[in-house]
Formats: structure tokens, C-alpha cells, sequence
């Protein structure tokens, strides 16, 4: 953007994303998190008065930096169509629009040759990805997978692959089933970076090696991962790399797909339209040619989301300079702080596949014995003014064998005095990341040790399979 001095890039602040003072920058546990908006938002407690949001559902959406904030505000003004106008604000739009392409590659320390097609999010990253698939491909899951990188196979030979206990056994169990399949044809393999239900890491690299050895491909759902790692297509070997704007700081409706090219340009347009042709020209016969772009303006059809994909590119940036070393030590030290309380409390039992010891991300997941989990994440919100999630998280399959129910078993919320019918089968997930200050995860451990010792201090009732305060 250095040819136009007016844009975000020159009158944003980056210094907001700066992870620590001066005084803090020895110790890494206290830097302080990057200012994001709603940080100082209060909301009203059920029991009287009113206290700052605690927000840690981060896993679902994570709040907006305010670098993005500051920098999708500055180019507001400048706004134009992306590659279809002569015009000053058209051509710095599409100019934008070109280099947050180039920021996000380096982001993910692409290859040469990479392409990133920006789309809506990870979902529709997978869905375009599987919607380019050669003919005959097998598909290649396990069935821990987020339903949006579960489910998009279905046109495909799909095998889903048991939930492994250990790194290694995913290692074994993906190679015992890709040494199965037919040695020619064209096969893909589909993982997470790590889990939206545990926040476990995955052997992603050596999952990468296994593939490739079998003749396989294989892409990496990095949604959960890209805010709280680095994230390197390089170094991890993968084939494409699929993650969400609204996971990443950068809530406008915006994704990526980025990794090799080869399939993407050599199967018919994810959506047909301007944008993704080239030249269109009727026939003789009254039919219409079309010439498709072999670039990543292929697949995305359409006047382009530039203010998402710029608050993608503006996120990385953010990320890049407050330095993952830093980030990543606070957020070892709030997931200790949580996993430490919890474990103080005997009713609960957190979620895992791989064990206590094994690498993760500000993901936690637990049941609380005697609680229905929606009750449970009710008073949490109405009470302390502490949101997190509860259900099944869009991952079914893990969720039920996480918590050894059958895989025919509904998962409707309900509260403890629900209606004849309703299930309880669901889990409490609390997430954070760079934004999270220690006295959000402070409380909320306490409120954990308050409602399991004292109950909570106001009835709630069942409302659409969701329970609710009685405010009757």
C-alpha cells in the first residue's frame, strides 16, 4: 500500500499490538494482552449491579483486535470495487486487495508456486477444496474432526478414522489405512492443527510425512491453530492450510485456502461468475465459451470481501509483530492457571484424548458432575458475567467419545429439570488467546469452585433446548 499514503497502512497504530512494556518484557507469563475491542464492556448480573465481560469463548469467535479495528476503520473512507473500476479508491481497493494476499502468504510461510484463495471461512475453504477434488479420490479423516472439516467429503470415497489416544497411534492408524488404499489413484488426507473440543496439538508434520509417503496429500484444518502458533506450510509440509478471519482476531467474514495450486486450477470454479472469468464469448450455436482464470481469482467469483480479507491480512501483521514466542508463553500460563483450578475440583473432569501432558492451546473442555452443562455455562454468564460455550461444538463424533456415550445418543441442551425426552449429553468449553487478561480466567476458575460448592444463587428453566434464567 506504500503508493497510496493515505490508506490504513500509514494511519493506523500498530503500536496497540505490542505484546508487553518494557518493565514486562523479561517474563514473558505477565505481558500483557493485545488490546481487542469489548475489553471493557459490562454487562448486567442476574443477582444485581453489573461487572466487565469476561469473555473465553474464543474457540467459537474471537473478539477484534483493535489494530484490526484501527486499521479496517482507516480504509473505511477509501473503500472501492476490487479489480473492476479505473478509479483512485478501485485501484487502491484492488491494491489492498493484492498485497493482504501476499501478507497472509507470508503469514503461512507459503511456497513458491502456492496460490491463497480468500473465501468465507475455513468451511467454505474445505467445501472449495473438496469441490476441486479429482475423480476418484479417496478422502482420509478422522472422525475428531470439527464437523467443517468432517462433513465436506460426502461427494468423495470418504474412511473415517477412529479417535486415536495417543499422537503416535493417529501416526500409526493413518498409515495402516493409507497403505490399504489403491497405490494410483489421487488421495487426500484431512486434519486439524488442533482440537476446538481439547485444544490438543496434532502430529501435524509427521501426519504430513505419512501421507506424502503413501502417495497422499493431505490439508490442514489450522482454524484452532493460526491464532495461538505459527503457522508454517513450509516447515509443516502440508499441501494447503485452510483457517477462519473470525478465529483470528478478524470477525468480517472472511477466510483463507491456501497451498498448491495444481488441483485448484484444474477444476471448474468454485462458483461460477465475473471475477472468475476471464473472457466469455457466445457461440455460433447460442451457447456461451468461457476462459477461466488459472490464478486465485478462479475460485473466488464476485465482488471481493476486501475489508475481511484486509483485517485478515492487518491480524497477521498484528500477530506477527507482538512475536508468537511471547504469545505463546502467556497463554501456556492462563491454561495452566485453569487446568490447575479445575483440577482442584473434584466433580470436574476435563476432556482429553492424548492425556494431561500433552501440548495444547487456550481450549479446555469439561463436564461437572451432577451439572447439566448448559445449567452450568447458564450461571456462568448470568452470574459472573463469564461467557463460554456448551453443547457438542460442532464435533459430534469426538465430543460423544470423549464422554463414552453411544454414537446413536441426541446431545439437545436442557436443564436439570428438563422435559421427558431431553438430553443432557454436552460438554462446557472455555477458550481464550492474546486478548484474554488474567483476571477473566481468575474469575473464572472461582466460579467454578462457587457454583459447585454453594449451587447457583438463581433458577433457571429450559427456553428452545436452552436453559436460561427464570426470570418469571
Amino acid at each position: 500500500m506504500s503508493a497510496y499514503p493515505h490508506t490504513a497502512t500509514t494511519t493506523a497504530a500498530p503500536a496497540a499490538s505490542t505484546v508487553a512494556t518494557d518493565s514486562e518484557a523479561g517474563d514473558p507469563c505477565c505481558a500483557a494482552p493485545l488490546p481487542v475491542l469489548g475489553r471493557d464492556v459490562t454487562v448486567p448480573l442476574v443477582t444485581g449491579g453489573e461487572v466487565t465481560y469476561a469473555a473465553l469463548d474464543y474457540a467459537a469467535s474471537a473478539p477484534a483486535l483493535q489494530r484490526v479495528w484501527d486499521d479496517v476503520a482507516a480504509y473505511a473512507p477509501y473503500y472501492g470495487s476490487v479489480h473492476r473500476g479505473a478509479g483512485y479508491l478501485s485501484q487502491l481497493s484492488t491494491d489492498l486487495f493484492e498485497s493482504s494476499r501476499v501478507t497472509v502468504a507470508e503469514f503461512l510461510d507459503c511456497r513458491p508456486g502456492d496460490q491463497v484463495v480468500f473465501t468465507r471461512s475455513t468451511t467454505d475453504s474445505l467445501n472449495l477444496l473438496a469441490a476441486t477434488l479429482p475423480a476418484g479420490c479417496e478422502v482420509f479423516v478422522f472422525e475428531t474432526e470439527h464437523h467443517a472439516s468432517l462433513l465436506p467429503w460426502q461427494d468423495a470415497r470418504v474412511t473415517y478414522l477412529n479417535a486415536p489416544r495417543t499422537p503416535a497411534q493417529a501416526v500409526e492408524t493413518l498409515e495402516r489405512a493409507l497403505a490399504d488404499r489403491d497405490p494410483y489413484g489421487p488421495a487426500l488426507v484431512c486434519v486439524t492443527g488442533a482440537s476446538n473440543v481439547t485444544g490438543e496439538l496434532w502430529p501435524v508434520k509427521e501426519l504430513a510425512a505419512a501421507a506424502h509417503a503413501h502417495g497422499a496429500r493431505i490439508v490442514l484444518d489450522a482454524a484452532q491453530l493460526a491464532p495461538h502458533h505459527p503457522v508454517s506450510v513450509r516447515e509443516l509440509d502440508v499441501d494447503w492450510v485452510a483457517f477462519s478471519g473470525h478465529k483470528l482476531y478478524a470477525p468480517f467474514g472472511s477466510g483463507v485456502l491456501a497451498g498448491r495450486a495444481d488441483w485448484l486450477q484444474e477444476a471448474e470454479p468454485y462458483l461460477a461468475g465475473g471475477g472468475a472469468s476471464k473472457k466469455v464469448a457466445r457461440r455460433s450455436d447460442g451457447g456461451v465459451d468461457v476462459e477461466w482464470h488459472t490464478t486465485a481469482a478462479r475460485h473466488e467469483a464476485g465482488s471481493p470481501n476486501v475489508i475481511g480479507v484486509y483485517s485478515i491480512a492487518s491480524a497477521c501483521k498484528a500477530l506477527t509483530e507482538a512475536g508468537f514466542d511471547g504469545l505463546v508463553a502467556r497463554e501456556q500460563h492462563l491454561i495452566a492457571t485453569v487446568r490447575e483450578g479445575l483440577a482442584e475440583v473434584p466433580e470436574v473432569k476435563v476432556l482429553s484424548l492424548f492425556g494431561d501432558d500433552a501440548p495444547r492451546v487456550g481450549v479446555i473442555s469439561f463436564v461437572v458432575e451432577g451439572w447439566n452443562s448448559s445449567h452450568f455455562a447458564a450461571a456462568l454468564s448470568a452470574e459472573y458475567g463469564i461467557g463460554v460455550r456448551d453443547g457438542l461444538f460442532c464435533a459430534h463424533p469426538l465430543v460423544r467419545t470423549l464422554l463414552g456415550s453411544d454414537p446413536q445418543t441426541q446431545g439437545e441442551c436442557g436443564a436439570p429439570e428438563a422435559a421427558p425426552g431431553e438430553k443432557s449429553l454436552n460438554a462446557i468449553r472455555v477458550s481464550f488467546g492474546a486478548g484474554t487478561p488474567d483476571e477473566h480466567v481468575e474469575r473464572f476458575v472461582r466460579a467454578v469452585k462457587e457454583l459447585v460448592r454453594d449451587g447457583a444463587q438463581w433458577k433457571y428453566r429450559t427456553e428452545d433446548g436452552r436453559c436460561v434464567p427464570d426470570r418469571g
